[in-house]
Parts: C-alpha cells; sequence; structure tokens
C-alpha cells in the first residue's frame, strides 16, 4: 500500500509538476543570463582555477571537488543504467537537456548562495538555500522546511539507495543469496559507516577519499576503451537515441516509464542542479565575485552528466548487450562490461561501485551537519549528533534489504520536494543573480578582474561577507 502512494506521487511529480519546474525554469535561466553554458564556459574553466587570497581558505577548484564528488557516485553508474533500462535510449537525451538547461539554475542558486554566506568564527564561510532564504526572504520557517527536506533526501533517502546499489553488484557473484547476502553486506556497511560517522574511522575517509578520484579516472579511461573495441556500434547508439527521445507516442502513451521522464529523473538524481544541495558545497569557496563560483557550479553539472554519465550509457549501449528491466542498475553494467572485457568487468565495476557508494554515504551524512546547526542556530549537542548517527547507520542497514522500485521512488519524492522548495525561491531572488552577473561581465570587459561589491548593485541588506 504505501509503496503504491509512493509511486503514485513520484509519477506526479515526474510526470507533470517537475517536469514543468525543471524545464521551464532552466529554460527561463538560460535566456535571462543569455546563454552562460555557451558564452561563459571559457571564463568558468578560468575560474576553476584561480587561487583564494588567502592561502589556508576554500578554493573555486575546491568547491568544485566538494560538489563534483556529491554529484558522482552510484546516479552515474545506476541511475543511468536504470533510466536506459526501463526508459530506452532516448533517456540518455533527456539527461542531457536537464543537464544543459540546468546548469543555468545551478549558476543562479550557486551564485545567490555566495551573495548571502556567512563567515564563521575561524573565518571559514558557510552557506547555502536555508540562508538565502532567511536573508532575502526573511521566512526562516521556509529555510527549516528546505533543511529537513535535504536531510531527508541525503541523510536517509539517498542513503537507503547507495547501499542498495552497493549490495546489488555483488548480485553475480556465486556466493549471493537473495534472501541473506543483501542484509550480510547491509549490516557490515551499517558497522563501518557508524564507526566513521562516530569518529573512529578518519584514516578510511582519508583513503576513500584519495582513491575515489582516481577511480573516477580509471571509471572513464575503462569507458573510452570499451566505447573504442565497440566503435562500430555507435552510430546506431546515436541515431536510436534521438530516434527513441522524441518517440512522443511513446512517451505520451505511458508516461511513467517513457524516455523522457526517466531521463528527466535520473539525469536531476545525478547533477542535483536546482534541488539546492551544491550551493551548501559553493557557499564556501572564498572568490573575489560570487558570479565566479556560479560558473564554477555550472562546469560541475557538465562533468557529472555530460562527462561521466554519457561515459557510463555510452559504454553500455555500445556493448551488444540489450537493457532489460530485469538488468537495470548495476546488472546491466556489468554485463556491458564482461562482454568487452572479460572477467575484469564486473570485477571492476564491483570495486567502483563500493568506492562511490561509501564515499557517498559518508558524505551525505556530513552534509547533514551544516543543516542540523542552521536548525539549532548553534552546534548540536555531541548526544543528539552521536544518536543522529546512530539513525543513519541504522538507515543504510535497512536499505540494503529494500525493494530496489521503491528505494528510487522514496529518494525522488524527497529529491522533489527539495525543488519544489528551492526552484521558486531562486526565480524570486534572480534579479539580485543577475545584477551580480551584469556587474561581472562588465569588469570583465574594462579588463580588470571582477571584485563584487554589495552597493554597486543596489544591495542595502548588509552582508556577512561582502562590503
Amino acid at each position: 500500500m504505501l509503496s503504491m502512494v509512493i509511486d503514485s506521487i513520484s509519477s506526479f511529480m515526474y510526470s507533470k509538476l517537475l517536469v514543468i519546474m525543471l524545464i521551464g525554469t532552466g529554460v527561463y535561466f538560460t535566456i535571462r543570463t543569455r546563454f552562460p553554458q555557451v558564452r561563459l564556459f571559457r571564463s568558468a574553466c578560468k575560474a576553476v582555477m584561480e587561487k583564494p587570497d588567502d592561502e589556508d581558505a576554500v578554493s573555486s577548484f575546491q568547491a568544485l571537488m566538494v560538489s563534483t564528488a556529491s554529484r558522482v557516485g552510484t546516479g552515474n553508474i545506476v541511475g543511468v543504467s536504470s533510466a536506459i533500462c526501463i526508459g530506452g535510449f532516448g533517456a540518455v537525451f533527456w539527461m542531457w537537456v536537464i543537464a544543459i538547461i540546468g546548469s543555468a539554475s545551478a549558476f543562479v542558486e550557486s551564485t545567490l548562495a555566495q551573495i548571502y554566506k556567512k563567515k564563521g568564527e575561524d573565518g571559514t564561510c558557510y552557506g547555502g538555500p536555508a540562508y538565502y532564504i532567511e536573508a532575502a526572504l526573511h521566512c526562516r520557517p521556509l529555510a527549516i522546511a528546505f533543511c529537513i527536506a535535504m536531510i531527508a533526501t541525503y541523510a536517509f533517502g539517498f542513503n537507503m539507495l547507495a547501499s542498495y546499489n552497493l549490495q546489488s553488484t555483488f548480485a553475480g557473484f556465486s556466493f549471493y543469496h537473495a534472501d541473506v547476502t543483501p542484509w550480510i553486506i547491509g549490516g557490515i556497511l551499517a558497522v563501518v559507516t557508524g564507526w566513521c560517522l562516530l569518529g573512529g574511522g578518519s584514516r578510511i575517509v582519508k583513503v576513500t577519499s584519495t582513491l575515489v578520484p582516481a577511480m573516477g579516472v580509471a571509471y572513464i579511461v575503462v569507458a573510452l576503451i570499451v566505447v573504442v573495441i565497440n566503435i562500430g556500434y555507435i552510430p546506431t547508439v546515436f541515431a536510436a537515441i534521438f530516434e527513441e527521445a522524441f518517440d512522443f507516442k511513446a512517451i505520451f502513451g505511458a508516461f511513467a516509464g517513457s524516455a523522457m521522464m526517466q531521463g528527466i529523473r535520473r539525469g536531476l538524481y545525478s547533477n542535483e542542479a536546482g534541488i539546492g544541495s551544491a550551493p551548501n558545497a559553493a557557499a564556501s569557496a572564498n572568490v573575489s565575485h560570487p558570479v565566479k563560483q556560479g560558473l564554477v557550479q555550472m562546469l560541475s553539472v557538465f562533468i557529472d552528466t555530460l562527462l561521466l554519465c554519457t561515459a557510463t550509457a555510452m559504454m553500455c549501449m555500445s556493448s551488444g548487450v540489450a537493457p532489460s528491466e530485469a538488468l537495470q542498475g548495476a546488472p546491466w553494467v556489468q554485463a556491458a562490461l564482461q562482454e568487452s572485457l572479460g572477467t575484469f568487468g564486473p570485477v571492476f565495476i564491483t570495486v567502483s561501485m563500493v568506492l562511490f557508494a561509501f564515499t557517498t554515504l559518508l558524505g551525505n551524512c556530513f552534509y547533514c551537519d551544516n543543516l542540523l546547526t542552521y536548525i539549532h542556530k548553534k552546534q548540536p549537542g555531541r548526544r543528539f549528533m552521536a544518536g543522529f548517527r546512530v539513525v543513519c547507520a541504522l538507515v543504510v542497514f535497512m536499505g540494503a534489504g529494500m525493494e530496489m522500485s521503491m528505494l528510487w521512488n522514496i529518494s525522488d519524492v524527497l529529491m522533489g520536494v527539495m525543488a519544489i522548495i528551492n526552484i521558486p525561491v531562486i526565480i524570486l531572488l534572480s534579479n539580485t543573480a543577475l545584477k551580480a552577473l551584469r556587474d561581472y561581465e562588465s569588469q570583465l570587459k574594462a579588463g580588470k578582474n571582477p571584485v563584487f561589491k554589495s552597493a554597486d548593485i543596489g544591495m542595502k541588506d548588509k552582508l556577512d561577507c561582502w562590503k
């Protein structure tokens, strides 16, 4: 019964409400900002490499890595696979669309996070949607509602799904028993996650944070090798993508399983553009102008969807292994790599998923610390945080043995709630971001390194980090 209710809510959100909101907002911001995805791409690349004035401060590159790390993970592998297995090859096209137009939304929300960020006692900066909602709209209850939605999404929805995705990669091995193995893996994962969250696993966190970027590069290299091996299939793959993407009879006849709906769902899950998560990382960067970090976060969406998600899609679609609902998730990716690379393929994907999923679990929980501090107006007590992290570990255990479709629906609904709160807010505040963009470009045309002063765009509100 509960599963049917959640499925109905998810179908409504992504067949009607969020399709209009995400695409409409993305197009609106793209037009109002005059296509920054193309026009300011070079500036975005330059901004990434800019060093902060304070050597100890968070750089644009570091903020990019934090936000990309939160995006890159199981969604790039399992999410893409599931979208294609259910919605067909055309889902890839709609992932591209949501990334390209969604990057404009990512630009606006991250620029706003920079403008309204706060400075801590130690000099570090922090912020996000909760802070620009309260500062600009003076509506703390709405800001708290967003915090609760994000905590529910990341600490619970996404973590249950990551746990399931991790254990599902072992399904192809001989020792796997569907009734027992998921709970065993979930138990081990919950214990290790709990240990790390409670402060005993700093070494593991350091090791994985080093390995994951390396694994990300290795993943792209392996994907390229598979594509080169199967290069003859590529023209057929691209033809199928565009043909199925515009099969409107299929789209509107069975929208829940259509390429458009699956592409939008999984594209949003992967790149997170517009839902309000990346601004929390964007606010931490030390830059001379808020627009610089907005452009950097726009670039992060490209890295995630146009690079990593496309790598997964091309690797699987060119393998010759036909997608099906029975293979959705890790099994299709493993089967595709086994077809091209033999026994090495499934093992490689399993190792990648373990690393991606584990760091995602930890990152999602630590993401919540700033949100809980905002709600409490101070750092929560040690007992409260210990209890919260124990609950997070139990959620990881539960997720490993739950049904996949229900977990996807829960994550989709919770993520959708974040978008429903954040998107209207950034539309209301978009004039501030647009004024900042015009100020940035005028200084750029004058041959200056843009420096932001709130008075230059007519802001009367006192800001913590800007004059």
